[in-house]
């Protein structure tokens, strides 16, 4: 689903340790009292699936769009609005969607509905954040404004898309936001779109001004949904929370009903206090820190020694064992232990031991190319229950390098995001991934490819963009993951960004409701909640 994905945003309410929330009494008649609550974020931006790639506005987007498939919890592709997607070469693939689809304006999803918010996405002076999940598709260019070529309308149920080069695994990445359809009231404004966007999924908008900034989005059934997610609860409240420890509070009061996520002091006592209301699951959840090359110190030789230096400065086990009592495993390379083709035995991946001893070698070899001078910091928003860790992470680099090693809190997640995409951040930064479908693809290609929308420290190596390419272009499987394990070799020794620890969905519900499932990427299932 999205990137640095891992936080909430901060809202502009009273830090109450509570809130009571409206519309959340029990009843099954699918109608107002049968209201979902779940914790949020605030969107980074307006509501616009091809710009959206950060959980906040993602678990929106999810739930009030249906594209040609969806994940199941497992994170098995399910086809939602297509009826069939082939091909007999694996470059040009025939789409095939079901007829009868309305957005919830009683517009008909086509053929062009699809086609033509791919080309929107895709275009280089429209600036969307998930564009380069149009690279593949002939006639995309990074440079300037181009027809993508490949794609063909042929029919209103009926699209074809040519790709520049093979891609087996092209059908498994259509169920992520930027492939979604639109309406033509998205073509018209988009900016006033973003405000009020009109869906097709399981869910649509309470209403104009549906969206509380910095508040809460209120969403209901759509009856007109003919997916697979048809659900089973009258709708969503997505709470957008001051902090975690809050919404906690909330959980264990019974006001609110879903929390994906548990502040690090609940940590050592969720389970007692929840039972078998706890969740505590494998999830396809990456998070590292990010070292832009722009930064005074940390490019060339000199950058290579000081970023190696920092990963073994710090102990990762440790902080897992005191922050999150140990919830979460040290990473051993840049994608996840519950993709097919992860391996913990990556040439390189020593780097990621805790080693003070190598660290401080490192360190002092990269002062003898430039005298370090400064303070190392390391930003964060600190609306989103990371602080606990990003202090004992600077703790370890300044016990083992003896410099000063300190945090850079933003206040919001929003403002964090900003600085970063905006290359206005200048401190090292944490970043967090939950992918977007199930492929070690997904770890490597939107976050260390050249120009990708992901790509926060601006990081680029061509051996790197070829691994990517051979990956994607692989006849199977298996071929695909041995080109992105050879990424990532390279990846260890550059190290744009600082592997931590991989995680895992810890959460919970309350006592209204049932039939809660965690999927594969750590998001609930909401759609089959049943309020009791």
């Amino acid at each position: 689903m999205r990137f640095k994905k891992l936080g909430l945003a901060a809202v502009a309410v009273a830090a109450a340790v509570t809130l009571t929330l409206s519309g959340c009494a029990g009843g099954s008649n699918g109608g107002n009292d049968n209201i979902i609550s779940v914790n949020g974020s605030e969107p980074q931006n307006p509501l616009i699936a091809t710009n959206t790639n950060e959980v906040g506005g993602g678990l929106i987007i999810d739930n009030i769009y249906a594209g040609l498939v969806y994940y199941d919890a497992d994170g098995t592709p399910v086809n939602d609005m297509a009826e069939s997607i082939t091909s007999d070469d694996n470059i040009t693939w025939t789409v095939k969607i079901k007829s009868g689809w309305k957005f919830t304006n009683g517009e008909e999803v086509t053929a062009d509905s699809y086609v033509n918010a791919w080309k929107y996405g895709a275009l280089f002076s429209n600036a969307q954040l998930n564009s380069y999940f149009f690279d593949a598709i002939e006639g995309f260019s990074y440079e300037k404004d181009t027809e993508l070529t490949g794609l063909k309308v042929v029919s209103p149920t009926e699209f074809t898309v040519k790709l520049s080069s093979a891609q087996s695994d092209f059908p498994l990445r259509l169920g992520y936001t930027a492939f979604f359809p639109q309406p033509q009231a998205f073509f018209d404004d988009p900016k006033a779109f973003g405000e009020n966007p009109i869906g097709n999924g399981p869910y649509k908008l309470a209403g104009e001004g549906a969206w509380k900034h910095n508040v809460d989005i209120n969403l209901v059934k759509n009856p007109d949904y003919k997916g697979g997610r048809v659900a089973k609860n009258g709708g969503l409240k997505i709470v957008f929370y001051a902090t975690l420890d809050a919404a906690y509070a909330d959980l264990l009061a019974d006001n609110l009903d879903i929390l994906a996520g548990i502040p690090d002091a609940a940590l050592k006592t969720y389970k007692d206090d929840l039972g078998d209301r706890a969740v505590d699951q494998a999830a396809a959840i990456f998070q590292s820190f990010t070292i832009p090359s722009r930064l005074a110190h940390f490019s060339g030789e000199e950058g290579a020694l000081r970023r190696a230096a920092l990963s073994l400065a710090i102990n990762r086990q440790e902080i897992i064992d005191v922050i999150f009592n140990g919830t979460k495993k040290p990473a051993r390379d840049f994608t996840s232990p519950v993709i097919a083709g992860w391996s913990d035995q990556l040439q390189g991946a020593d780097v990621l031991d805790y080693n003070p001893t190598k660290a401080k070698e490192l360190w002092a070899a990269a002062d003898k190319i430039s005298k370090w001078s400064g303070k190392f910091e390391l930003g964060y928003n600190a609306d989103g229950g990371h602080q606990g860790w990003i202090d004992a992470v600077s703790n370890s680099i300044k016990n083992t390098l003896g410099i000063e090693a300190v945090g850079k809190a933003y206040p919001t997640f929003a403002e964090f995001r900003t600085d970063i995409t905006e290359d206005t951040i200048t401190a090292a930064f944490r970043t967090g991934w939950q992918a977007d479908y199930p492929a070690l693809a997904n770890f490597i290609a939107p976050l260390y490819q050249t120009g990708a929308g992901a790509n926060d420290g601006d990081y680029s190596n061509p051996e790197v963009d070829a691994l990517i390419a051979k990956g994607n272009t692989a006849k199977t499987l298996e071929e695909a993951n041995k080109a992105y394990q050879d990424a990532q070799v390279i990846l260890l020794k550059d190290l744009p960004a600082i592997p931590m620890w991989y995680g895992v969905s810890n959460g919970g519900y309350s006592t209204k409701v049932t039939d809660v499932k965690f999927g594969w990427n750590s998001v609930p299932v909401l759609h089959n909640i049943i309020k009791n």
